[in-house]
């Protein structure tokens, strides 16, 4: 157990390491990109973006989380599981490549139709690499991920400003994903020399497949609501307006796929692992859930108080109508990792018919906030504070069916979870109200902000006895002690 617990906080470090190396890089880069483009062209790949991600869930199909659970996976079952992924990858490609005029026609943007052919291309690149990040996985190998992720970030980041200085304009974007992919795709291929056998087992598929397919319409359901809002922004108002809300999202999921992706990803195999110990998953769970809280809520609110500051001074006036998007999303961010953990339940119980149940149920009270909000003429902003609401009615659904599968009940959670928010927002009401008191530019307001955000939140984390302040600590010295 005490190995299992030593991997586990190696895993969450490496993969919170490889997620803040991916989002840091991004962040930069986004930097970067943006003063160098106009909105209008992160509008155009804003456009696009939800069948992309659509088409990679389908690639997917579940079968990665199927993998992930079983305790014992033969080269066979990878080998099945990878051919699968890789014709489904094809096909999808040629889908979209044929596709493409009508989903220009939908925007009235002929520029959609090269784009769309072109970037679909990181469809079939990503199949290539889906089996050999699973192996990883598997093991809790995140460091080599890690590894990976920051090279080939770093990589296409600097290709990708660098064509943007030349006036390529939106196909930098472009040939920073694909660079990104295929260079991701060729380390992990290079490093886990793990080939695939001229084989493909029907049982195995069927095994597979029926664990996993409530997962990929889960999935699918999830992906098509969450990226609803590019072709409902894109349709109903200007490529420009969707550019500011695309880069509004990409700046506000730094730091809340930061904690959230690095907990899922670390939570599921350490936590399948422990699947028939009921108390000690309890207890490891309860633990998740607090320690990201302490660190998403505070990190989440901080970043909506000082954004106006932030986003003036590192990417400049134009982006000014992208201010109170990203304020509202980093507010709906926060929820971001109980949503994660509590589903990760139902996957370790093998309840993907659960999984799927619920998210037919949230995704039409989000599509119904949706509608009233374009109803009522409420602009991007009734939208964004529609998902919100959403994210929070979404939070009692998910963590209502944690009190039947580990008895850790929506009531408990928010027990644990009030003092750490309480602190968080005494935290950011007190460090918003410097604003009114100080009239300075943009980089001496956050040298203030900052410093005196995090001093609060450090102290009245004493003073609300909160026990993640000494359980980071230990995390710390374990990891120490562990020479990670």
């Amino acid at each position: 157990m005490s190995d299992l617990k030593t991997k586990a906080i190696k895993g969450m470090f490496w993969s919170f390491s490889e997620i803040v190396s991916l989002q840091g890089i991004n962040f930069v880069v986004q930097i970067f990109l943006a003063r160098l483009l106009m909105p209008e062209d992160f509008g155009l790949i804003g456009m696009i973006t939800i069948f992309i991600a659509v088409s990679q869930s389908l690639i997917d199909s579940g079968f990665t989380s199927a993998l992930i659970r079983e305790k014992n996976v033969t080269n066979t079952d990878y080998s099945t599981v990878f051919y699968f992924n890789l014709v489904v990858s094809v096909v999808i490609y040629f889908i979209l490549f044929f596709s493409s005029p009508l989903i220009s026609n939908f925007y009235n943007e002929p520029r959609l139709v090269s784009i769309i052919r072109i970037l679909s291309v990181v469809i079939v690149i990503n199949a290539f690499g889906l089996i050999q990040r699973t192996i990883l996985v598997r093991e809790i190998d995140f460091k080599t991920q890690t590894k990976i992720t920051f090279i080939s970030s770093v990589l296409s980041g600097i290709v990708a400003v660098i064509l943007a200085f030349l006036g390529f304009g939106v196909w930098c974007l472009v040939i920073r994903q694909i660079l990104m992919q295929l260079t991701q795709s060729l380390m992990l291929i290079i490093h886990n020399k793990w080939i695939p056998s001229l084989e493909f087992n029907v049982i195995s598929f069927k095994r597979f497949f029926g664990f996993g397919w409530k997962l990929l319409v889960s999935g699918l359901i999830d992906t098509l609501y969450t990226n609803i809002y590019y072709p409902v922004i894109g349709k109903f108002f200007s490529a420009t307006d969707l550019g500011f809300f695309t880069n509004a999202k990409k700046m506000a999921d730094i730091p809340a796929m930061a904690t959230s992706q690095a907990v899922q990803k670390v939570s599921y195999p350490v936590l399948s692992q422990i699947q028939d110990n009921e108390k000690s998953l309890k207890n490891s769970f309860r633990k998740a859930i607090r320690n990201t809280i302490f660190i998403t809520f505070p990190l989440m609110m901080g970043f909506a108080v000082i954004g106006e500051p932030l986003i003036k001074l590192l990417v400049g006036e134009k982006w000014v109508p992208s201010i109170p998007y990203f304020q509202i999303l980093c507010f709906t961010g926060m929820l971001y990792p109980l949503h994660a953990l509590n589903l990760n339940i139902l996957q370790v119980k093998g309840r993907s018919d659960l999984f799927l149940k619920l998210e037919i149920i949230k995704k039409i009270i989000g599509v119904i906030s949706i509608i009233v909000a374009l109803f009522f003429g409420l602009g991007i902003i009734g939208l964004l504070w529609a998902e919100f609401f959403t994210s929070i009615i979404s939070f009692f659904i998910n963590s209502f069916y944690s009190k039947k599968m580990i008895d850790y009940s929506t009531r408990d959670q928010i027990k644990d979870i009030s003092p750490i928010f309480f602190a968080s927002i005494i935290m950011a009401g007190i460090t918003y109200s410097v604003t009114f008191f100080l009239d300075l530019g943009n980089v001496f307001l956050l040298l203030i902000q900052i410093p005196v955000g995090i001093l609060l939140y450090i102290t009245l984390s004493y003073i609300f006895q909160i026990e993640e302040v000494k359980n980071i600590k230990s995390i710390l010295n374990l990891r120490s002690r562990s020479n990670i």
